[in-house]
């Protein structure tokens, strides 16, 4: 009669193992068109965000550094898109004295002026020129708070207090 439970049990634990791992790998799974972005190492010099935004027009090509933050959901669901946060000019709360915030990443104690300045949107857009309707957390390290380099093309709905950056590729840091 033991046996019997036994197996049962190895069965339970066994499907459910598969059950995870499917989920993991679905999860896992992005488009050649999206993997190509995601580069080991960009050479070029990075600029912070307040810096580039007072300089570069549509159709420049620039490298930004930072980290994603900069709203309590950075990432856009369902699209290859996210905000960059300047760490020049927004601080995480996890690196404020005795601030206890759950959500860090949203930069709660940051001034409005400081978002402005210290905020890009960061999008993949395919060959049609449209974002790719493939979510980003979590592919390749990008996760809230990650530290990362970006090099693209400045959008055409860019302008002085929206600045939207085409991504080439991207490089986790941290």
């Amino acid at each position: 009669m033991k046996y019997p439970l036994i197996l049962a049990l190895t069965f339970a634990l066994l499907s459910c193992s598969e059950e995870t791992v499917i989920r993991e790998t679905e999860a896992k799974t992005v488009s050649p068109e999206l993997q190509a972005v995601f580069v080991s190492s960009i050479p070029d010099e990075a600029s912070p965000i307040h810096l580039a935004r007072t300089t570069v027009q549509p159709g420049d090509v620039i490298v930004l550094k930072g980290q994603i933050m900069g709203a309590a959901e950075p990432f856009v669901e369902g699209r290859a898109a996210f905000i960059l946060g300047d760490r020049e000019k927004l601080t995480p709360c996890n690196e404020r004295p005795e601030d206890a915030c759950k959500t860090p990443w949203d930069n709660c104690c940051d001034s409005k002026e400081a978002f402005r300045d210290g905020t890009a949107t960061i999008q993949i857009v395919g060959q049609d020129g449209r974002i790719l309707k493939e979510g980003l957390e979590g592919v390749e390290g990008l996760e809230k708070l990650a530290k990362i380099l970006v090099k693209g093309k400045v959008a055409e709905q860019s302008g002085p207090g929206n600045l939207v950056i085409n991504a080439s590729a991207i490089q986790v840091t941290e």
